[in-house]
């Protein structure tokens, strides 16, 4: 079997800081920290190959050296741990207004999974999207104003629509934001999502004045 060297686009720092989680968890939950087929680093670098290149799991089981089974527990490890690590909505909000940021965005986004058989009282597909007409998972974002992402939700069912979503997760810590001076912008599927949402409004001619609020908005 051939061997090559190549290169992972993500900076040292990360994966020292999964590293160090990892080790973190397996010294709180193993026997036998030290005994693993895989060091925490390897396992760091295996996570975050899935998420920035989506390598499948047989593959990147092989290049850590372990089975494929193996591969999937580890994978699904790092994950838990790395999400053990994601911060509040409400201390990304103090941050970014101690920071002066002038807006948060919010939208909803479908990760794509394959079907899943699992339907609602009404016999429909609890994990389908009527409007991406795809399966999935519907998953809040939150940006700052330049669009960089500062949080994410738990996943809901794809046929969760998006004010929904938000309304279990977001919407009260964005209220209490918006009290304090930062607002939130997002689109029409959010209309009457509450004081402190900023939503496009909805006319099909409307006013110049509306027409570039909306487009400030956009």
């Amino acid at each position: 079997m051939l061997s090559y060297r190549a290169t992972l686009d993500v900076p040292i720092a990360t994966v020292r800081t999964i590293s160090g989680w990892s080790t973190a968890h397996r010294r709180a939950h193993d026997i036998r920290p030290h005994q693993r087929a895989c060091t925490t680093w390897g396992q760091a670098v295996l996570v975050l190959r899935w998420l920035k290149d989506g390598t499948d799991v047989r593959t990147l089981a092989r290049d850590a050296g372990v089975s494929q089974a193996t591969g999937y527990r580890y994978l699904h490890e790092a994950l838990e741990v790395v999400a053990q690590r994601s911060p509040e909505i409400t201390d990304v909000l103090d941050r970014l207004g101690r920071d002066g940021e002038p807006f948060v965005c919010l939208d909803g986004t479908l990760v794509r999974t394959d079907r899943v058989a699992a339907r609602t009282q009404a016999s429909n597909h609890l994990w389908y999207s009527g409007k991406d007409r795809a399966f999935g998972g519907n998953v809040q974002v939150l940006t700052d104003h330049t669009g960089f992402p500062v949080w994410t939700a738990p996943v809901e069912p794809g046929s969760t629509h998006d004010i929904t979503a938000a309304c279990t997760h977001a919407l009260p810590a964005l209220y209490r934001a918006a009290s304090l001076g930062l607002p939130t912008l997002a689109d029409k599927g959010y209309t009457a999502a509450g004081i402190g949402i900023k939503v496009p409004a909805k006319n099909p001619h409307p006013d110049p004045d509306t027409r570039w609020r909306n487009e400030l908005i956009s």
